[in-house]
């Protein structure tokens, strides 16, 4: 018996430490439960995803400059070369594997500024590749959110229909799906694959007392947002540094977290704006570091979905600053649906309210973590118990016909 090819694809190595987790969630369930796949990437940082993880892996687009913004004749060349290029490309590393895998992401949404011929359209040859190969392309636990832009909706549309497999981080992922015309009726509902991720250990050394981890992010609005992109920035950061100002009054350490690379101007403009010793930014590589922070300061105020699902899963209390209906699932499924806050119009004097609220209540917060924990790691087993059953059937168990929706 050959081992069983699998391929997994998405911006990963480029620095978003969501993704990242993703695929590292992915990677422990292959590892645990298939040792004897052959598995490598396609992605968007290779070299990085080669280094961490020890697995093959491939540049996604054959154009290195594919998300920078083409200003000049040559690079508008170079880009839609690429793209030409990038069908054959594609069906080429698609065609060599039984088992294609997306894992987590919000890759079916537009929640933040997204062009369709950028990464829509490459998850779009994914899926029609697969289709024509015959290789099974999976969606295991993605996001998916209404879209505005025609285009990126048609894209997005005829990627889930041609997947052979599909299953959603949460209930309204789904239900954005069947209003975009996917029949839906036999896809999953999962929490985050970064649930599937180790907690940090108990008895973490606890960082200075009433610490507060503030996750913080380059955030711009969504994809519908680009005419008020700057308006809606200063705001969120203005709201943002006022909380962190009013902590510092009050003798509060601060630990500013990001997620992202692209957030580190926010760190920048905030360190230099409450400039006071008792702000410090925590050097995060990975999820982990990130759930150890949070397991280690007494409550969470953060943006990043990714920083949210680590501060729920250390069990500590946190607040979101929500900028999508992804986040309010999540607080929701957590039982922390009335602690958000819309990151779109941050009010300080409010935010500092709810946060009153956040520490009044939060040994029984805790509590209500560490069941909601429970049940999300078993529904997680059950989705990778189902992801067996349909992609691998080599295993020896018995395999139900994957889904292909007739396009």
């Amino acid at each position: 018996m050959s081992a069983v090819r699998v391929g997994v694809f998405g911006l990963l190595g480029s620095g978003n430490l969501g993704n990242d987790g993703s695929l590292e969630a992915l990677l422990g369930y292959l590892r645990a439960e298939h040792p004897e796949a052959a598995v490598d990437a396609l992605c968007g940082g290779p070299e990085a995803v080669t280094a961490r993880y020890g697995i093959p892996a491939t540049r996604l687009h054959w154009y290195r400059g594919e998300y920078r913004t083409a200003s000049r004749a040559g690079a508008v060349a170079g880009k839609g070369l690429g793209k030409f290029i990038d069908v054959f490309r594609t069906a080429a590393w698609v065609r060599r594997h039984d088992v294609v895998m997306v894992p987590g992401m919000g890759v079916l949404e537009a929640t933040l500024p997204l062009r369709p011929w950028g990464f829509p359209y490459a998850l779009f040859l994914l899926c029609a590749s697969g289709r024509l190969s015959g290789t099974r392309v999976a969606l295991v636990g993605v996001g998916a959110a209404p879209i505005g832009n025609r285009a990126t909706r048609t894209l997005v549309r005829w990627s889930a229909r041609l997947a052979a497999y599909r299953s959603y981080r949460d209930a309204p992922s789904r239900d954005a799906m069947r209003a975009m015309g996917v029949d839906t009726t036999r896809d999953g509902v999962c929490p985050d694959l970064a649930f599937a991720l180790p907690t940090p250990p108990a008895g973490a050394p606890p960082g200075p007392a009433g610490t507060v981890c503030v996750g913080v992010m380059a955030f711009h609005g969504g994809d519908d947002d680009r005419a008020r992109a700057e308006e809606i920035h200063r705001r969120y950061l203005d709201g943002v540094t006022g909380f962190v100002r009013w902590l510092v009054d009050d003798g509060r350490p601060v630990r500013l977290l990001t997620g992202d690379e692209v957030d580190r101007p926010v760190v920048a403009a905030i360190l230099e704006a409450v400039d006071s010793p008792l702000v410090t930014v925590a050097e995060t590589a990975s999820l982990a570091d990130l759930m150890k922070e949070a397991a280690a300061a007494d409550t969470v105020v953060a943006t990043r979905y990714h920083n949210l699902i680590c501060a729920l899963k250390a069990g500590t209390p946190t607040l979101a600053l929500s900028y999508a209906a992804k986040s309010d699932a999540l607080m929701a499924r957590m039982g922390l649906g009335p602690y958000r806050h819309p990151a779109r119009e941050v009010d300080t004097d409010r935010l500092v309210e709810q946060f009153r609220e956040l520490e009044k209540n939060a040994a029984e917060l805790r509590r209500t973590l560490a069941e909601r924990n429970r049940v999300a790691a078993r529904q997680l087993k059950d989705q990778f118990d189902a992801l067996t059953a349909a992609l691998f059937p080599t295993t020896g168990r018995a395999r139900p016909r994957a889904r292909q929706e007739a396009p």
